[in-house]
């Protein structure tokens, strides 16, 4: 397996890709499915995705493919090679990666297309990777949405076990997040709108930083927003209040690759064994294993399919 990671190599690689097919032949899909023997695996550079990138191109390594890693973390650099064919499979989240492409094609104010619905997410998905050349393979269990935490003592002190809990409670809440999380529809709008939450102000930390974690930890804020694989939680004394009314869209982990040269059958099959196994909670475990651990992504990348029985 060859890794490349020359920051410099890589940009100047992609910015000179060509962006798929012409405007004029969207929405006809003329090739049959290809099935390049030497495929390249794109990662977004952060832990989870590299970890999902490792267990691609280690099952297709064993699938009898070649493979090469590549991290781009610019989504706006990797799909445009998605497309081209100079990057061939991407993990990505279904509902982000909808709404991403749906601003591309559509303009930055198009409607969401992303929803917490995940048959109408995907839908929606397929229609705007399809006229691209790119095929969105089915999704698994595993999903990385946005998430909020509080300490385990203070859910216990309240009888907190869901976002509707602390909503009835009529406890005001500071919470730790990014700046964006005024405006985002699904943070504090949401939380006020959906489960009726006071949230008295938002403390612009980002988004599950070890400093938002700590202002949660020391009371300074209430609640934290973070991620549903978020690996650090019990080193800070946090628990997830359960999404039980829905408000996060379907960001499920799919795989999306170039329909010309990873469209076959049997990439589908190499990489649809995951499906089969993989949850959120087992990415989360894996996630604190490289960053808590400091184990290497590869390495905990095979040691998980090797349990699992689908790496020999």
């Amino acid at each position: 397996m060859r890794l490349c990671t020359a920051a410099a190599v890589v940009l100047l690689a992609l910015t000179g890709c060509t962006t798929g097919p012409s405007l004029e032949d969207r929405g006809e899909v003329t090739a049959p499915p290809g099935d390049s023997r030497h495929l390249t695996i794109g990662s977004a550079g952060f832990t989870e995705s590299d970890l999902l990138a490792q267990m691609y191109a280690q099952l297709l390594n064993q699938a009898g493919y070649r493979t090469s890693l590549i991290t781009v973390a610019n989504r706006e650099l990797y799909e445009p090679a998605l497309e081209s064919g100079q990057i061939d499979v991407v993990p990505e989240y279904a509902a982000t990666f909808a709404d991403w492409l749906n601003a591309k094609t559509n303009g930055p104010d198009a409607p969401p297309v992303g929803s917490p619905d995940l048959a109408s997410t995907m839908k929606a998905l397929r229609g705007l990777a399809t006229p691209r050349g790119l095929t969105v393979l089915d999704p698994g269990r595993a999903v990385d949405q946005n998430a909020f935490a509080v300490t385990a003592a203070y859910a216990r002190q309240h009888h907190l076990r869901t976002l509707s809990d602390l909503g009835a409670s009529g406890l005001k809440v500071r919470l730790a997040a990014g700046d964006e999380c005024v405006q985002r529809p699904y943070c504090e709008p949401g939380l006020k709108k959906v489960y009726g939450i006071d949230i008295t102000g938002i403390d612009p930390k980002g988004v599950g930083t070890t400093q938002a974690k700590r202002a949660v930890q020391s009371g300074q804020d209430q609640m934290v927003l973070t991620t549903t694989t978020d690996a650090t939680l019990d080193q800070f004394g946090l628990v997830l209040l359960a999404d039980d009314r829905h408000l996060q869209n379907a960001d499920y982990i799919v795989p999306v690759v170039n329909r010309a040269r990873a469209g076959s059958e049997r990439v589908t099959k190499a990489l649809g064994r995951l499906n089969e196994v993989l949850t959120t909670a087992d990415l989360a475990a894996m996630n604190q294993q490289v960053d808590s651990w400091r184990r290497l992504a590869q390495d905990v990348a095979r040691t998980y399919l090797q349990d699992k029985g689908l790496l020999k």
